[in-house]
């Protein structure tokens, strides 16, 4: 496994509610990124959201397309996101989706973490590719 770091900016833009009502709030929202550092890349996705009533306890799934470099091979690849919350202790799993790297990066597979602090955001993807 190789690993690449560094930074993204990220954008959520509310879609829709829905399921209103009663019980817990459903909604989906519009992604999109622009990636620094060993991911030179600009992204985009859908998010599904779902919030209790308990403060702090939610999960979220989203796909995004990934389009740019990956430590200078250029192409596509599919990240799938699964963030739970419970009651304030996160668990988030983010993989690329197998068998969709396109280009340079065909055979990409690889899981990818996300650290926020003081509202920066930045990454760690560790991954694989076959010999270019």
């Amino acid at each position: 496994m190789t690993s690449a770091t560094g930074t993204f900016e990220v954008k959520l833009v509310p879609e829709a509610n829905l399921a209103a009502g009663e019980g817990p709030a459903l909604g989906r929202m519009s992604l999109t990124k622009v990636w620094h550092g060993d991911l030179e890349a600009t992204s985009s996705g859908t998010m599904l959201t779902a919030s209790s009533n308990e403060r702090n306890s939610a999960a979220y799934v989203a796909a995004e397309r990934v389009t740019g470099a990956l430590n200078g091979r250029r192409g596509t690849f599919a990240l799938a996101h699964m963030g739970i919350m419970n009651r304030g202790v996160p668990s988030l799993t983010i993989t690329v989706v197998p068998d969709s790297g396109t280009g340079e990066l065909s055979g990409l597979s690889g899981t990818l973490r996300i650290e926020i602090e003081n509202g920066r955001h930045s990454y760690e993807f560790e991954f694989a590719l076959p010999p270019a």
